[in-house]
């Protein structure tokens, strides 16, 4: 009998995680032919998220979970779900109910009979989002498609089903800094996109901020383009070509009109612009100098505080 892994990284979702145990329960009595095994990652919770997941383990071993020393994040959470998943199918999804679980057998069902490694989900939705929100998401997109040679589709979730194939894959990518849509799209293999429109949360509050997400979106552009060091390049050249055209205008207009003096505000604010310029670049090549600095020092990714799970690595 085949394994389905279900990776559920979970952040305070002590309110959500009744109502998406339930739903994921009723799916696998659809998928009868399937074994099930629920992985629940507790990413350092401050309410009884831990306590309710120990609850379901109690009645129901297919519940499987690790609780971590303290919260490492999402991107940590999902790769230590990867690394202890035995499915030979294995899904990501949210704990608060955003990633339907009754799409699951739609998912199953396209990578068995149309031959694909995975199943990935987009919205084609943001209802119930902030507007600016979503307008900051799109650029964010559009930016990388323009930027990086990765596959990162507009609306994309981290909700997606793969063969174990690519499970490997993604497990051997053990960067510290890490994104996971891009890692999907760089990794290749062939992929389905599911198109369903936006859910809302059925309980809790999002854990993401605006800043959160200008973070994490940061930190997509940076590990999966070099495209901000370039503009970096090409302002340093713009700038010294301006200086060069800028000192034969004086020095013309000195030789045929004699030396005016210039009024100081107009030389303050050219200095404050060059400076501004060279701080912007220096912060482009420093957000990259730290990312080196962060992987040399090969710290994991993720801390186990305590599991049900044997053989956890």
């Amino acid at each position: 009998m085949q394994k389905i892994s279900l990776i559920i990284p979970c952040y305070n979702e002590e309110e959500a995680l009744p109502t998406f145990y339930k739903e994921v329960d009723r799916v696998s009595t659809l998928l009868e032919k399937y074994e099930f095994e629920m992985l629940f990652i507790d990413d350092g919770s401050k309410d009884k998220t831990l306590e309710v997941i120990k609850g379901f383990a109690e009645t129901d071993n297919r519940v499987k979970y690790l609780s971590f020393s303290r919260n490492f994040g999402k991107e940590g959470a999902m790769y230590a779900g990867f690394c202890n998943a035995t499915g030979d199918y294995v899904a990501v999804m949210d704990a608060d109910m955003q990633d339907p679980p009754s799409l699951l057998p739609e998912m199953l069902k396209i990578i068995e009979e149309q031959g694909y490694d995975s199943v990935a989900t987009r919205r084609v939705t943001r209802k119930g989002e902030p507007k600016i929100r979503s307008f900051f998401a799109r650029m964010f997109y559009k930016i990388m498609a323009k930027i990086s040679d990765v596959d990162v589709v507009d609306g994309a979730r981290d909700f997606r089903l793969m063969k174990r194939k690519m499970v490997n894959a993604i497990v051997a990518m053990s960067e510290t800094n890490r994104f996971s849509k891009g890692i999907f799209g760089w990794i290749g293999f062939k992929t389905y996109w599911l198109e369903y429109e936006n859910v809302e949360r059925v309980a809790g509050q999002t854990k993401w901020s605006f800043w959160k997400l200008f973070k994490y979106s940061l930190e997509g552009i940076t590990n999966f383009s070099d495209a901000p060091l370039k503009i970096a390049s090409f302002s340093g050249i713009f700038l010294t070509f301006v200086a060069v055209v800028a000192l034969l205008v004086v020095f013309i207009r000195a030789l045929c009109f004699g030396d005016n003096v210039a009024g100081w505000p107009s030389t303050i604010c050219i200095i404050l612009f060059v400076g501004g310029v060279q701080l912007f670049c220096l912060g482009v090549m420093g957000q990259y100098i730290s990312k080196i600095f962060r992987e040399t020092k090969k710290r994991p990714i993720y801390i186990i505080g305590e599991s049900n799970k044997e053989d956890v690595k």
